[in-house]
């Protein structure tokens, strides 16, 4: 008796090989019941519930081979010469994951868990990247919903490292330092999975046309999930922030203008609510006692920079969009921006006080602290969106039909000083150097000349001074070309899209009547400016989508004069 064995069939004993797919996978005890086992009623995963009895080939299969099929025949439409490999498919519940799956064509694509938009497979893989735990690109997780949130921590260093030369082109200010030794703290003590994979998919979106950039949609995924679980939870608002920021920037380049817009006027409107525009502690206590002075330390130096970060995507990207910026600067204390200038990150590290008072930062600008206080590059790039926008606005507030108003001609010669004070302050373009900084500056410059082609193109089809003013600062944007080399082009901001585009409007419309102008133009030196811009544009659009379009209209105007 001591010796009898129970039955195969006994309740309870279940026998090998039998188990679903989904307990044989994750080493669970599986009662066989069919069409969905417990375990997986239990995890409301009856629909992933297969079994796998030799007989034919599982669901998970035969999904497999339909993908690859699909791919194929993708590339046999683009390209009439391209021949279909024979692919040999594996099952992967066969396999350890240490073993290496059979060498085919769709070796390299079929090791990623992130959906692919690209029409071909790329040449590269991850494989080599080291890692502790089971690699992340499986087969089998592909057909999984993703079981991390975030990625490993030796590739979410490698992203982190492609991504920070990058931060300040998509106006991100903070410190590397600090964000990469938050990835071996406690989930708790880490930024919001939001904001990191907004990241994470600004790295894939850089690398183009590497492979990397094939796992674009997958971070844009987890980001987007990111935040709509952030946003219920109210966790780590900040973050949540400067994930909309980096969104909005990724959608805008891409030439997605309705969802980056959504996420800049969600951006604004949380940046408001939670009173990063106020600058006062009492919205962001820091340890200790909240009637002590305000303080600068690195975290509020992070807030302070996350604030400008999301003003200067509203207020240049509204005109460039057509659009109502979000946060108001109105005479009230609750609408008023009291936040400071922002210094650099370098200098929060080193803990310097905060230069200037946090109080009505911009209209004291506008009335004309122009050089009061703010000299750090992150402050005189805020400046230059102050400029932009306030210029695009209070042109496109005349009414045609309406003689200008003596006050109204004032407001624009005190904005056109104010402007010109501004460039004054500036670094010389033959002074920068090759540091991080350069791109922005050259931004900086770009913004300050483009605001005043925005301040007088509505007068300049009737009124000779202001058409010579916008003249000039077109030809002060191609100028600023110059000073671009090859290597700048990888790390400049997409806004300088729409300013370039401002520019050549202005030379095409001059060109278009040169035969009539006095006194006269060269029209080679015109078309000679023209082609200086359009080759920054073309540049540019290999990178950022969105001048792509804006180039091709131009190109198709000035074929046409």
């Amino acid at each position: 008796m001591a010796n009898k064995t129970l039955p195969a069939d006994t309740p309870g004993t279940l026998q090998r090989g039998k188990a679903c797919l989904r307990c044989r996978k994750r080493k669970m005890r599986c009662d066989g019941a069919k069409p969905a086992c417990q375990q997986c009623s239990r995890a409301k995963k009856g629909d992933s519930c297969e079994y796998d009895d030799g007989k034919g080939k599982t669901r998970t299969q035969l999904l497999r081979e339909t993908i690859v099929r699909l791919e194929h025949r993708v590339r046999e439409l683009e390209d009439p010469d391209y021949i279909s490999p024979a692919v040999t498919l594996h099952d992967p519940h066969l396999r350890g994951f240490s073993e290496s799956p059979p060498s085919s064509s769709y070796d390299s694509t079929g090791h990623s868990p992130f959906p692919s938009e690209s029409t071909h497979s790329p040449e590269e893989s991850w494989s080599h990247l080291p890692s502790a735990s089971p690699p992340l690109f499986s087969p089998d997780a592909f057909f999984q919903e993703p079981q991390l949130i975030q990625p490993p921590v030796d590739l979410a260093a490698m992203l982190l490292e492609i991504f920070s030369p990058h931060r300040h082109q998509c106006g991100l200010e903070v410190s590397m330092g600090r964000l990469r030794d938050s990835l071996n703290r406690p989930l708790s003590e880490q930024r919001h999975p939001a904001f990191m994979n907004a990241i994470f998919l600004w790295a894939c979106f850089i690398s183009r046309p590497e492979p990397l950039c094939q796992h674009e949609e997958h971070y844009l995924s987890l980001s987007l999930d990111g935040l709509r679980d952030g946003l219920r939870e109210g966790d780590k608002t900040v973050d949540l922030v400067q994930a909309s920021c980096l969104l909005s920037q990724y959608f805008l380049a891409n030439g997605r203008y309705l969802e980056g817009s959504y996420h800049a006027s969600a951006a604004a409107a949380l940046a408001v609510q939670c009173g990063l525009h106020a600058g006062e502690m009492t919205i962001w206590p820091s340890v200790g006692d909240d009637s002590k002075p305000f303080k600068t330390d690195l975290r509020q130096g992070e807030r302070i920079l996350a604030f400008w970060q999301v003003y200067n995507l509203d207020r240049c990207w509204s005109v460039a969009l057509r659009k109502p910026i979000v946060i108001p600067d109105g005479p009230q204390a609750w609408s008023s921006i009291n936040c400071p200038w922002p210094m650099d990150i370098s200098d929060y590290e080193a803990g310097q006080p905060s230069s200037g008072v946090n109080f009505q930062t911009i209209k004291s600008f506008f009335e004309g602290d122009v050089a009061v206080d703010g000299y750090s590059t992150p402050a005189l790039r805020a400046k230059a969106s102050a400029l932009f926008e306030r210029a695009d606005t209070l042109s496109t507030s005349w009414n045609s039909r309406v003689e200008p108003s003596d006050s109204f001609r004032q407001e624009i010669h005190d904005l056109e000083l104010t402007i010109t004070a501004f460039v004054a302050t500036l670094p010389s373009l033959h002074s920068l150097t090759s540091s991080e900084e350069r791109p922005m500056l050259l931004t900086v410059h770009t913004l300050a000349h483009a605001a005043l082609i925005h301040l007088y193109q509505p007068f300049a089809p009737d009124d000779p001074v202001s058409y010579d003013k916008c003249s000039r600062a077109a030809r002060a944007c191609g100028s600023i070309i110059t000073h671009i080399t090859d290597s700048d082009f990888a790390y400049l901001d997409p806004i300088l899209g729409p300013c370039w585009t401002s520019a050549a409007d202005t030379l095409v419309r001059e060109m278009a009547t040169i035969s009539t102008s006095w006194p006269p133009m060269n029209a080679a030196d015109v078309r000679n400016e023209l082609g200086t811009i359009l080759y920054a544009m073309a540049n540019l659009a290999s990178r950022f989508p969105l001048l792509g379009m804006s180039a091709a209209k131009i190109q198709k105007r000035l074929a046409e004069l």
